[in-house]
């Protein structure tokens, strides 16, 4: 089967003239020699979960504390049909074609050990079908869609850092760092990867070790202030030895030490077809936070990339990925589904079941019945199919079209006469189709860690959106509004028509200006002070004229509004 499937493999790269990834002094080029941009998604949370992405962070962060959880309420067996259920689900075909549809190029594999071959406490030299298949599977799928795959070692054999979430590290047991076992292991799994897909064209790139964040001799625990590296080094010569025995086509990807950003003691590199990877999270989007790697790249003459970042605002990730195509490298978002996701691509349902585990876990609730809450964690596992997800098309907009332009689009078709609801704003960044005090978290710069969406809902940017319960409303209204703050709605107004506004609000009295887009005034709604934040009401203002056609903008004057919709009318 193993060979069908190689072959199979082959000739699909054959026919749609796949050519593989190679490294040509500082960048990656295809087999003709053209440079590659990779433009990929790393499938975060699938083959191995962070408690973070399932909420349940508090109490169990990494894979093995939330499957004891899990098992505990309702036993191995349903545990292990729920894991399947939870994989089965997670990835499909249509997950990968929409990739492609929306603009993605690449893959990236988080990949756990253990679906490939058992702890070292079970066997040392056996190996496991799942892990593979489902590689295999998903390697067709992108050579369907003509992606390129990057197979990324996500969780080592023992774990590869203190940052336990990451690899599933047990803290009981011997890390990677610490036991020859595991090292041996992790060599014969990448020997045995490299052997199955050598000849697989659509494969782009071994990631060797993802985040290694371990104290070798320095002080800080996640090796940010190694300057040796010694063990980090020697691991990757091992492998990438171990590789090259068996293929010599694919490029091999290498992180530093420190979440994959200290290279201290890392050169000279040791292989002609290499890449340095890197992670960008919460810092700066100027030139200055790419120098270390910008000043590697022309150093050593090697490719970079971005090989992981995300978890910020929307405007956040439109400047990041300037930034760095600006620099003609690539990236690798992260991650595409989680429970409760603004920021990734696939916001999965959070059911009042599972709130009820949550509740008991977190010593909040009773114990569910087993067979209650096993109906509720297959309910979460179906949830997880992306048809049944709630896709962030703002995310999608800000990735792929903001980078390169910066105008405003309409969110939603909005007609006059007709409500428009205050979450419905355009498409755009900050200072274009919005202006909000907090817009992006930039807290490993600045040590300030900023909620960019206070309200936790809808959409992803720096409007402050919360669920309503208001029943005039469509489930949600802008709050926490400043003084200054606006909002811009692409409307068909038409210039020097006199229309009338109605502006459903509630909160401290205040003024709403209305301008065009082009910023000239069009009117000026007094808002009364409501009882209450809860207490809705409804302002009107007439003879309302627009310079320009085509959009309006709702600037707030004052602070402690909240707002739900707003009309305009022919008069």
């Amino acid at each position: 089967m193993k060979s069908i499937l190689t072959s199979l493999f082959v000739c699909a790269s054959i026919s749609m003239n796949a050519q593989f990834l190679h490294q040509k002094g500082t960048e990656i080029v295809d087999g003709s020699g053209k440079p590659v941009i990779l433009r990929g998604l790393g499938l975060g949370g699938w083959m191995l979960q962070e408690g973070y992405m399932l909420k349940t962070a508090d109490f169990a962060g990494p894979q093995y504390k939330i499957r004891e959880k899990i098992q505990e309420i309702i036993g191995p067996e349903k545990t292990e049909a729920f894991y399947q259920a939870y994989r089965d689900n997670g990835i499909t075909k249509r997950d990968i074609d929409s990739l492609k549809a929306w603009g993605f190029n690449s893959i990236r594999l988080p990949m756990h050990y253990k679906l490939y071959t058992p702890p070292i406490e079970e066997s040392k030299d056996s190996w496991l079908k799942e892990g593979f298949d489902r590689t295999d599977k998903l390697l067709e799928w992108c050579a369907a869609n003509q992606m390129y795959l990057i197979l990324d070692m996500h969780g080592t054999p023992g774990g590869q850092g203190k940052d336990a979430n990451i690899s599933d590290y047990d803290t009981t047991k011997s890390s990677l760092w610490e036991s020859q076992d595991n090292r041996n292991k992790l060599v014969a799994l990448w020997k045995k990867l490299a052997e199955r897909y050598k000849d697989s064209k659509w494969i782009g790139a071994y990631d060797l070790i993802n985040e290694p964040n371990w104290a070798f001799t320095g002080t800080n625990q996640n090796g940010c202030d190694e300057k040796s590296n010694a063990p980090l080094r020697e691991i990757y010569i091992e492998l990438t030895k171990a590789i090259r025995e068996v293929d010599k086509n694919h490029m091999i990807i290498i992180e530093g030490n420190c979440w994959g950003n200290n290279y201290s003691g890392i050169f000279p590199l040791w292989d002609n077809n290499m890449a340095l990877s890197f992670h960008k999270y919460w810092n700066y989007t100027n030139d200055g936070s790419l120098q270390t790697m910008l000043d590697y790249r022309e150093k050593y003459q090697v490719p970079i990339w971005l090989g992981e970042s995300g978890e910020n605002s929307n405007q956040w990730f439109a400047d990041a990925i300037s930034l760095v195509e600006k620099h003609k490298i690539g990236w690798a978002w992260w991650p595409m589904k989680k429970i409760d996701n603004l920021a990734g691509f696939g916001n999965v349902k959070f059911t009042k079941g599972y709130q009820d585990l949550l509740d008991y876990w977190n010593g909040k609730g009773p114990k569910p019945d087993a067979d209650v809450a096993y109906k509720s964690l297959m309910e979460v596992a179906s949830n997880y199919r992306i048809e049944n997800t709630k896709i962030q098309y703002d995310v999608i907009d800000a990735m792929f079209r903001q980078p390169h332009d910066k105008s405003a689009k309409p969110f939603k078709k909005h007609q006059i006469g007709k409500k428009v609801f205050a979450s419905d704003y355009d498409f755009g960044g900050h200072n274009t189709a919005y202006s909000d005090t907090d817009f992006q978290n930039l807290w490993v710069d600045t040590q300030k860690r900023e909620e960019w969406n206070s309200g936790h809902a809808y959409r992803n940017d720096g409007v402050d959106i919360y669920s309503s319960s208001d029943k005039d409303s469509n489930g949600y209204y802008v709050g926490d509004i400043k003084s200054g703050e606006w909002l811009r709605y692409t409307i068909p107004v038409k210039s020097k028509t006199n229309y009338s506004v109605s502006l459903r609000y509630s909160g401290a009295a205040g003024k709403v200006r209305i301008e065009d887009g082009k910023g000239n005034v069009a009117g000026t709604i007094e808002l009364k002070a409501t009882s209450g934040l809860n207490d809705w009401k409804t302002a009107n203002v007439k003879n309302v004229k627009f310079e320009n056609p085509g959009s309006v903008k709702l600037v707030f004057e004052n602070d402690g509004n909240q707002f739900g919709w707003f009309e305009v009318s022919a008069k």
